[in-house]
This record gives structure tokens, C-alpha cells and sequence, in this order.
């Protein structure tokens, strides 16, 4: 028994030609649904759980190891708790409706929505756009990254320049955390979930194709410019593990959230290394 046939595409104005629409469902025998249903799940639980705990307006800063969660930072609002705006506060009282860590959110959001990355996990698992080599999908159209909301897709690099001074803004939150709560140099397991958090980031953070073509875009001659041909070259091996570091770097976060959470709001202690 032969496998159903795509039917041949038809040409579009301009000589473009659609994807191949394929009659059947699925030409897939495995289960191809799998992958982008996992992917799906985890990027869901992320969103559902970031856009509680930003509203939630409480439980982000652990005053006696200076440890702030990085979905708040920079807290920069009046009503941030007492020590946990490290860059002062020169917003005033929110509304409501207006989250603490509105600074940051929305940059990196930006960031992880526009990386391609999760541009290719989010067009498989939620846009279904396709879900799966040789599975069909149930949109009609497909007008590439030229309308609303998709266009946003073309302002990674922007977002790129934003979230790297955010990243800069978590590095000094991270050596704050180095901070017992005498003052002096002191380190627990906050102090390292933050770190490897850190390193997440500027993992993720760095070996952006956006950041790549910083490095080394338009040169024309590698020869005459040998520090940013080294800086390429270190980027672009980061860049071969950049889907690993987008994924490493959404649990870290959680991760670093949630213990903050849950020391703030008293649920245990912090173990305690040095102070």
C-alpha cells in the first residue's frame, strides 16, 4: 500500500509557490505529535506561571541575602519592598493593573519570542505551522512575517541591544547575592541557584544569531579586524548550542524565582555555605 501523494502546489503572484499541501492528515506512522506537545507544555506552563508571579506583587526579595528574583529586577517602582530596588525608584505607585517587573518582562518576552529559536518551537507546538515534517496544517494562508502580531518577529536585533542591558542589570543583582546579612562576603544555595542562573542567561544571551552579527556582521575583511573576528568565532561556537541555552536558561529562571518565592514567604531557610 502506497502512502497518499502532496498534491502539486499551485503558483502565487510573483512566482512564489506555497507549501506543498498534502491531502492527507499525516504521511507520519511514528509519533510525531510528541515533540511540538512537550514543547508546547513547557513554553504554556512558562508563560501561565511568569504571568502569575509578576502580578502576584509579592514574595520577590529576600532581605537578609539580598537575593531578587530576576522577573522583578529592576524593581524601580515606590512600592518595591525596602532594599530590593537596587537602581532606586524613579517611578512612582502602579496601578493595579501595572506589574512591578513591567521594565524587564516585556524586553525579555520580546527577546525569547522573537529568538528563532522559539520562533521555530512556537510556530511547531502552538501555531501548529507545520507541527511535524509531512503533517498537514490547519492554516489556509500563510502571509510569512509581514502582519500583525508576526511582524514583531523583525525586531529580534532590538530586543537583542535591550535584554544584553538587562542581563547587565541581573550580573549586578547576582553579585549582590554574594552578601550575607551582616554586610560581609557570604554565599548560599541561593547565591548559586542565582549564579547558574546567570550563566544560563548570558549563555542564551550570547550566542543570539543577533549577537553574532554584532560581533562580526558587515566586515567585509576578517584579517583587519582581529578582535571582533575572535569575538565571532567565540560566538558562533556558543551559537551551535543556542536552542540548548533557550531551554537551560526558562527553567533556571523558574527555578531562581521560585526559591526566592519561597524563602521570601518564609517556606524554609536558606542553606548556607559561608555567613
Amino acid at each position: 500500500m502506497t502512502a497518499p501523494s502532496a498534491t502539486t502546489p499551485t503558483t502565487r503572484p510573483g512566482g512564489a509557490r506555497p507549501r506543498a499541501a498534502i491531502a492527507a492528515r499525516t504521511l507520519r506512522t511514528d509519533r510525531w505529535w510528541l515533540q511540538p506537545l512537550i514543547i508546547a507544555a513547557i513554553l504554556l506552563f512558562f508563560i501561565v506561571y511568569s504571568t502569575i508571579r509578576i502580578f502576584m506583587a509579592k514574595w520577590y526579595y529576600v532581605e537578609d541575602y539580598h537575593y531578587l528574583t530576576p522577573l522583578y529586577s529592576p524593581c524601580i517602582s515606590t512600592e518595591c519592598v525596602p532594599g530590593s530596588a537596587h537602581f532606586g525608584t524613579p517611578l512612582g505607585d502602579f496601578p493595579f493593573f501595572i506589574p512591578l517587573g513591567i521594565i524587564a518582562f516585556p524586553i525579555v518576552a520580546g527577546f525569547r519570542v522573537t529568538c528563532y529559536y522559539y520562533r521555530k518551537a512556537g510556530y511547531r507546538s502552538l501555531w501548529a505551522s507545520p507541527p511535524a515534517c509531512a503533517v498537514n496544517e490547519p492554516h489556509k494562508s500563510y502571509s510569512g512575517e509581514t502582519r500583525f502580531p508576526l511582524f514583531v518577529m523583525n525586531w529580534h536585533r532590538y530586543f537583542f541591544y535591550l535584554a544584553a542591558l538587562i542581563l547587565l542589570v541581573n550580573i549586578y543583582d547576582a553579585v549582590l547575592a554574594f552578601r550575607g546579612p551582616d554586610g560581609n562576603f557570604g554565599v548560599g544555595l541561593g547565591t548559586l541557584i542565582i549564579l547558574v542562573n546567570i550563566v544560563a542567561l548570558a549563555g542564551y544571551t550570547a550566542s543570539c544569531h543577533a549577537c553574532r552579527h554584532v560581533m562580526g556582521g558587515r566586515l567585509k575583511h576578517f584579517s583587519k579586524n582581529p578582535v571582533r573576528y575572535r569575538l565571532w568565532t567565540f560566538v558562533s561556537k556558543l551559537n551551535v548550542r543556542h536552542g540548548t541555552f533557550a531551554m537551560t536558561s526558562l527553567f533556571t529562571v523558574i527555578l531562581t524565582d521560585f526559591y526566592v518565592m519561597a524563602l521570601s514567604a518564609g517556606w524554609f531557610d536558606d542553606l548556607r555555605f559561608i555567613n
